[in-house]
């Protein structure tokens, strides 16, 4: 079987049921990233989310591909070299909405001495393999624009390379490609219930809009439910299982730029954490993230006024300037399902993935996924199909190291040409709007604005150059449903369009949803 090829859209059948492959549970990365390649290799797969694509964890990063540097101190070395290795991996598959990204450290006389922190970049920079991004140098943070936001109490600083993405961005494209390779992608399903009968899962799940419920039969089940894996496994597979899941929490703040150049900067602090401060979305700043122990529902995570505090306080031990909560124009947190290996704080609990497959005499295989990073995705779909593989002798072999996501089709550093071919194309764009849907869309942004030749073509302007076309695109290609789907995960123009603004969005969606399932309805 060819690598990549769609799969065969004639699904089996049992008395007139489908019979998938692989039910997932979960559309957050990992179930998507397992969708897309199981997909490619020519299995049929279903795949339900309880709400929207990424809502969870996964839009709740730090939005990083990084190796994690701090990991080197928790002897984490597999982890590290797997996560370099695939930072140049992932940015050559997705180039519209990845990019490299230089870490500036400061040193800090208080705490890890220079020698330390030399030795770590050392072998951070030759563990996995680096070709493209740039090697470690030590700068003087009393010259130019780096330090300039800076105490000046830092000195000398060192440089390193890792990369950026827009992670809700990188979910809803691995799970567009898994729908164009055959995959039933369905957003807003909750998983009720599952139960193997007859040699395969019979899997109940309900339409969270409608109330319609239904079943759907599989050969297996993949629980990548992520902070949720273990309500599934106990109230939805209900299982035994030796395995638990350790929830933590990782808030983060966003405020207005501080500082005017395009370097992050990675933080030391006096508990032994980091806390990074990266450029974000052309005039704000990220600052994140923190590490606590979340004993609550993971729908119930919020960035508290203690994270808060901690945030600022990490930071302005830096900054010349103090950072204050009255600064913090967006707050988000979202907790991380790491695999419970005993760890006596939350910092220094493994981020790497676990995978275990029950299994019962002859019933069909359940996988439960824990963990995980969003920079070991693509290798942790990998390493589930192959513990799949010996239920599904068929299965194509790996291919997605060298394919590229949707609208990711130009060189690394290439956004900047298509911007200005973009723009050569539409010229009623300027440079902000091209550059945004370059960096949103890549190249599938000739597609999006189509046969467009000035802004009223567009349809309607919801502000910040969000239009009509755009919106209709979204929910038509990348199941946007409301006007959270659009501003907050599809895109970040939340930050930019008012309440007024959102709630009109809002409208807006739903009055067109409803045309169109009324017209559905109409030509049955």
């Amino acid at each position: 079987m060819d690598p990549g090829r769609k799969a065969d859209a004639r699904v089996e059948t049992c008395l007139g049921k489908q019979i998938f492959d692989l039910a997932i549970i979960g559309g957050g990365v990992n179930g998507c990233g397992i969708a897309r390649d199981a997909a490619g290799r020519g299995l049929s797969v279903f795949l339900c989310e309880m709400g929207d694509l990424a809502q969870g964890t996964s839009s709740a990063s730090t939005k990083l591909f990084h190796g994690g540097l701090r990991y080197l101190e928790y002897f984490e070395f597999r982890l590290v070299r797997e996560a370099l290795k695939e930072r140049e991996v992932l940015l050559c598959a997705m180039p519209h909405i990845a990019w490299p990204l230089r870490f500036v450290l400061p040193h800090h006389r208080g705490l890890r001495p220079a020698w330390f922190l030399r030795l770590g970049l050392f072998v951070y920079d030759h563990l996995g393999g680096r070709k493209i991004l740039p090697a470690t140098e030590t700068v003087d943070l009393r010259s130019g624009p780096i330090g300039a936001s800076l105490k000046d109490q830092f000195v000398t600083g060192f440089e390193y390379s890792d990369g950026w993405v827009q992670d809700s961005r990188l979910v809803v494209l691995n799970a567009r490609d898994a729908a164009d390779r055959g995959a039933s992608v369905n957003v807003r399903t909750k998983c009720l219930a599952a139960a193997p009968s007859d040699g395969v899962w019979q899997v109940q799940v309900r339409d969270e809009d409608t109330g319609a419920t239904r079943t759907v039969a599989a050969r297996s089940l993949v629980n990548a439910g992520g902070p949720w894996v273990g309500q599934v496994i106990s109230q939805c597979v209900r299982v035994n299982t030796n395995d638990n899941v350790r929830l933590v929490r990782g808030s983060h703040i966003v405020v207005r730029k501080r500082f005017e150049h395009d370097r992050a900067f990675i933080f030391q602090n006096a508990d032994k954490r980091i806390v990074f401060a990266i450029p974000y979305e052309e005039g704000f700043t990220l600052i994140g993230t923190t590490d606590r122990d979340h004993e609550t529902s993971p729908s119930e995570a919020v960035c508290t006024p203690e994270e808060i505090e901690y945030l600022c306080r990490s930071v302005s031990e830096y900054f010349r300037d103090p950072v204050t909560a009255e600064d913090v124009v967006w707050t988000y947190s979202g907790v991380r399902p790491l695999y419970d290996d005993g760890a006596k704080s939350a910092t220094a609990a493994t981020r790497d993935y676990v995978l275990k497959v029950e299994r019962s005499g002859d019933a069909p295989p359940l996988l439960n996924i824990f963990g995980g990073k969003i920079t070991t995705y693509r290798r942790l779909a990998e390493a589930a199909l192959e513990k799949l593989r010996p239920f599904f002798p068929q299965m194509g072999s790996t291919w997605t190291a060298g394919a590229c996501l949707p609208g990711g089709d130009f060189p690394v550093g290439g956004d900047e040409e298509q911007g200005t071919r973009l723009r050569d194309r539409y010229g009623f764009l300027d440079v902000d709007w091209a550059r945004r849907l370059i960096r949103t869309y890549g190249t599938d942004a000739f597609d999006l604005l189509g046969d467009a030749a000035s802004i009223e073509d567009l349809g309607q302007n919801f502000g910040a150059t969000l239009t009509e076309a755009e919106v209709v695109w979204l929910m038509r290609k990348e199941w946007a449903r409301s006007a959270s789907d659009v501003l907050w995960r599809r895109t970040k123009l939340g930050l930019r369009l008012s309440d007024e603004q959102a709630r009109t969005l809002d409208v807006w969606m739903r009055a067109s949803r409803a045309d169109e399932q009324r017209h559905a309805h109409g030509s049955r």
